[in-house]
């Protein structure tokens, strides 16, 4: 990477580099990120979720697809996402198109998840009205019965996503508010790339 990092030619390259920063420097979740849908109805809704996943196709989340935001998408496959890493004074925002992942990556992320987020992801009518707490756990224990000597199977309705980037900016503090920021926007022969005022 270039001592500037917005001479950088590599979006994802820098990206990678500035995670891997993360990784090291921020005390709780460094792939934590604010992830921006709507639906039909053109209403923003936003929430933090985790990135499970990048390369230069995309940005990787995994969620129940019969969620809020699973019907959003559906309705409207497009979104936007922001990792901010406060330690470090910077930001990434990234938007564009979303498309499911594969079964086959879907299937190898789950696997790779604790049993009890497995069954989780069975028991949780994500986003639909819960009376109480023990109705849930109630549901989690009967799972657990249910697959105490097998493996638990990804439900159909959960999977990922992957948000393959139009445009992704990365932003660094600066000293009175004078920040750097660069702009990276995709074209058919690649990347483009604009430094923005702050």
């Amino acid at each position: 990477m270039p001592a500037d990092f917005t001479l950088a030619e590599d979006p994802f390259a820098l990206f990678a580099a500035w995670m891997k920063e993360a990784e090291a420097a921020e005390p709780e979740d460094p792939n934590a990120m604010a992830l921006a849908t709507a639906g039909s109805d053109g209403l923003p809704d936003v929430r933090i979720v985790l990135l499970k996943g990048f390369d230069a196709r995309g940005f990787v989340f995994y969620t129940n697809a019969e969620s809020a935001k699973g019907e959003e998408l559906a309705q409207n496959p497009q979104a936007a996402l922001v990792l901010h890493w406060k330690s470090l004074r910077r930001q990434v925002r990234a938007r564009g198109p979303v498309t499911p992942v594969t079964p086959e990556e879907a299937d190898a992320y789950f696997a790779s998840r604790h049993p009890q987020s497995r069954l989780g992801a069975h028991a949780s009518r994500q986003s639909r009205p819960l009376a109480d707490r023990a109705t849930l756990m109630a549901a989690v224990a009967d799972l657990a019965a249910r697959y105490e000597n097998a493996p638990v199977p990804r439900p159909e309705h959960w999977t990922g996503f992957r948000i393959e980037p139009v445009s992704l900016e990365f932003w660094q503090n600066g000293d009175f508010r004078l920040h750097d920021r660069v702009r990276f926007t995709r074209t058919e022969d690649g990347w483009t790339r604009s430094r923005l005022y702050p």
